[in-house]
Parts: structure tokens; C-alpha cells; sequence
């Protein structure tokens, strides 16, 4: 039977150590020689039983042989167990919410009876939630109307567009395909040559100086010019560096937009083609989407009054997790498109600024629930997935899908608690009506 060291064979104390963080702690420990040694005997006594060797049955090897083999092993189990259990014998009797895992670093102690070590971690901080009576929420008022509707038209022909051969110079608009050479200082750069490429003038995917130099040239016409790449750009051998490129255009197709009928309907799903039905239901749509959209702007606007009344430090272990967290999923998503992730270097450092508001914003939710009692209830979740549902041709099989798992179930949950707090926030809060243009809100003002 394994027996694990005494309370009186194990030391703990506390000690003030100087540390960037004011939520780093630091325990000293001593774990008794004697009974790290009688564990180790019984841990290889209870293998005897059992190991196998060749030349030997089970159980009949010899003790020492099972000792020259698992002894190394059996003590680091013993000790680890030991340390483990001083550990959380300490941190119990000093009443500490650990944040992460410990470091566990040995000490030389003068004592052979005594194996010393010292435990430095993070604890949880204390969250006192401060007013947000001072801040400011601004609530976004649109109403979805004809312009919209012939706004989101415009947008879902566009994404229906054609092109067809063009007879003339190359317009915004157009899509032409074209041979380039960059040269920085007279040398091509890296990724500053392409043949055959095609571009969409006036998507916006290349630098406007780029399309420029192109804009008014026909099939076969060809054109020097100078760009200066932005001080930001995102190769760094090139920001701010001025660049010359010799463009020469092979196709100029103009965009072809498909007419708004019958056709056009029936190929947004309204089987018998009625225009009347089509503006409809992109007028609901438009309308869900609004309303998405203006949630999701209070939504942040409430969380970060929530962050900015409430200054709080949070151990780097919990931001250390939800980065690498988010570069998992990252990966995962970048997988789930078929890319090939081993090529494709994400370091969880680059979500570190986003992991920490994350943790933040976990403690302070956590503890305005507590105080103010903002659990879910089951009806508001069962609301929440009713809604998700409606978008699916079966709802009732989405419905059952979220209470099959528990943790479906639990991602709702924390949604509805989000909102809850969101509530919250805004009851409390000074909060204002502000009219939004149509193409603020959905993100199209460029």
C-alpha cells in the first residue's frame, strides 16, 4: 500500500519575495528523507508483485533487481506526491486561490534528513467591481428601409458580377490581367514579379498606386511608373520605399451586372421568382442582421466600460493558457480552410494583448454574477437556441443537438450570462441614442 508523508513530516512556510507581479507567491517546503524512503520501499514492493523481467516469472524477480531498475522511478513518484501534497496542504491552510501551475524549484538545504523546495505561482486577485455610473454607452438607431434594400441589392449583384472582353482602355471596375516587374533601386524585389495576374480595378486588393499606373491602358499597352509603398506596409523591406514597375495589360473585361427579375429571385431562393417576395425577405434579413450588429456594438461598448471601471492585474499563467488557447483555434481554422499548418509558424504571443483583456473580462463577468445574481435561466438559454435555430431547415434537430452535450449546452449558457451582464451594464450606465448610416453599421464606408 502507498503511503503518503504525515502532516508533521512536511514543513511550509510562507515568505514576502519581491516580484514584478503583486500576485506572485512564493512557499517554502521540506519533505521528510525517512518517509520519502519508506514510500519508495513500498512503491517497489507493490511492483515485485507484479514486474516482469526476462528469465523470471511475474513477481519472482528479485527485489533488488526490481530496485536497480524502477527505484529512480518509484522515488520521483514519491517525491512528486510529496510535494504535491505539501503543496496543497500550504495553500489550503493560507486559504490561496492558485492561478496555473506551480514552479517547483529545489533548494540545497544543510539538513540531509529534509528534501527542500520552494512552490512560486500566481494566485487569483481580489475583484471588488467598481460603479460604471461614469461611463458613457451610445446605443446605434437604424431602420432598415427601401435604401437598404436596394443598398444590399447592389451588394448581392456584385457578387453575381460577369466580365465580358472590352474594346477600350481599362476603367475602375474593370478586371484585367497583367505581366509586372517591381524594381527597388534598380533590382527586382522579392515578390515584385508576376505574369498572367489578374486584378479587379477598384476592389481594393492591391495599392491604389498600383491601379492607378494601370487605370487607361489597353490590351497590349504597357507603362512605367513610380509608387512609394506606405510607411506601414507589411514587408518591411519596402515600407516607405519608393519603387518602379513596368506594367503591361493582355486582357481588359468589363463587369457585366446581372439585371434585377425574375431570374435574379429565383437564384436568392424564392422559388416562384416574385420581386416582391425577394425585397422581403432581404428587408427581414437586413433587419436580423441590424439587429445582430447593434447588439454586438453594445455588447463591446458595456464590456469595455466594465474594463475600464475596474483596473485589474491578472496572473500571466491564465493569459499564457487562453493565448495558447487562441492559437489553437487559429490553427484549427486555418486546417478546417486546407492550409497547411506545419508551413505555417502562429505563436501564441501574438494573442497575448487579446488573451489578457479575455482573462479580465472573465474575472470581472464571474463577479458581477455573484453579486448581483446574473445566472442564466433556462428559458432565456432555451430562447437563445430557439433563435439560433430559426436560420436551419430544421429547427427542432438544431434544438436537440444543443441539449444532447452538456458543453453546447454551457456555450449557450455563457452567452446568456454575457447578456445578462451586458444588462447590467446598461442599467447602471448613462446611455444615449446615436442614428448610424446604413453602410457604418455593416462596415461598408469605405
Amino acid at each position: 500500500m502507498q503511503t503518503n508523508p504525515q502532516p508533521e513530516d512536511v514543513a511550509a512556510s510562507s515568505t514576502s519575495n519581491p516580484s514584478p507581479s503583486s500576485l506572485e507567491r512564493r512557499i517554502d517546503m521540506a519533505v521528510s528523507a525517512a518517509e520519502i524512503e519508506k514510500d519508495v520501499a513500498q512503491r517497489l514492493k507493490k511492483m515485485a508483485r507484479t514486474v516482469k523481467m526476462s528469465g523470471f516469472r511475474p513477481g519472482k524477480v528479485p527485489f533488488r533487481m526490481v530496485e536497480q531498475h524502477y527505484g529512480a522511478q518509484a522515488r520521483n513518484e514519491a517525491i512528486g506526491e510529496a510535494v504535491e501534497k505539501a503543496f496543497g496542504d500550504a495553500v489550503r491552510e493560507q486559504n490561496l486561490r492558485v492561478a496555473g501551475y506551480p514552479r517547483i524549484e529545489p533548494k540545497n538545504g544543510a539538513d540531509a534528513s529534509r528534501l527542500e523546495f520552494s512552490a512560486v505561482f500566481e494566485i487569483y486577485p481580489e475583484v471588488t467591481l467598481n460603479s460604471v455610473a461614469g461611463k458613457t454607452i451610445e446605443r446605434p438607431q437604424l431602420e432598415v428601409g427601401e435604401g437598404e434594400v436596394d443598398k444590399t441589392l447592389d451588394v448581392l449583384r456584385r457578387q453575381r458580377v460577369t466580365f465580358s472582353k472590352a474594346e477600350r482602355a481599362a476603367e475602375r471596375g474593370d478586371r484585367v490581367v497583367i505581366d509586372f516587374t517591381g524594381k527597388l533601386n534598380g533590382e527586382v524585389f522579392q515578390g515584385g514579379q508576376a505574369a498572367d495576374y489578374p486584378v479587379v480595378l477598384g476592389e481594393g486588393r492591391m495599392l491604389p498606386d498600383f491601379e492607378n499606373g494601370i487605370l487607361g491602358l489597353k490590351v497590349g499597352e504597357s507603362r512605367t511608373f513610380e509608387m512609394t509603398f506606405p510607411a506601414d506596409y507589411q514587408v518591411a523591406e519596402l515600407a516607405g520605399k519608393q519603387v518602379s514597375f513596368d506594367v503591361t495589360v493582355k486582357t481588359v473585361e468589363a463587369p457585366q451586372l446581372p439585371a434585377v427579375d425574375a431570374d435574379f429571385a429565383k437564384a436568392l431562393g424564392i422559388a416562384d421568382g416574385d420581386m416582391a417576395k425577394m425585397r422581403a425577405e432581404i428587408r427581414s434579413n437586413l433587419e436580423s442582421e441590424v439587429k445582430k450588429r447593434i447588439k454586438a456594438r453594445v455588447k463591446e461598448q458595456a464590456m469595455q466600460a466594465l474594463l475600464d471601471a475596474n483596473p485589474l492585474e491578472v496572473p500571466q499563467a491564465l493569459v499564457g493558457q487562453e493565448a495558447e488557447s487562441m492559437a489553437d483555434a487559429a490553427r484549427q481554422d486555418l486546417a478546417n480552410r486546407g492550409a497547411d499548418i506545419k508551413n505555417i509558424p502562429i505563436d501564441a504571443t501574438w494573442f497575448s494583448t487579446q488573451a489578457e483583456r479575455r482573462v479580465k473580462l472573465g474575472l470581472l463577468i464571474a463577479q458581477a454574477v455573484k453579486e448581483n445574481a446574473l445566472q442564466a435561466k433556462p428559458e432565456q438559454v432555451r430562447g437563445l437556441i430557439d433563435e439560433q435555430a430559426q436560420s436551419y431547415e430544421q429547427p427542432e434537430e438544431v434544438v436537440r443537438w444543443y441539449y444532447a452535450q452538456p458543453q453546447r449546452l454551457a456555450q449557450v449558457e455563457a452567452l446568456a450570462i454575457e447578456e445578462n451582464v451586458v444588462d447590467w451594464v446598461m442599467a447602471n450606465a448613462q446611455t444615449t441614442d446615436k442614428a448610424v448610416s446604413f453602410d457604418e453599421l455593416m462596415g461598408n464606408a469605405a
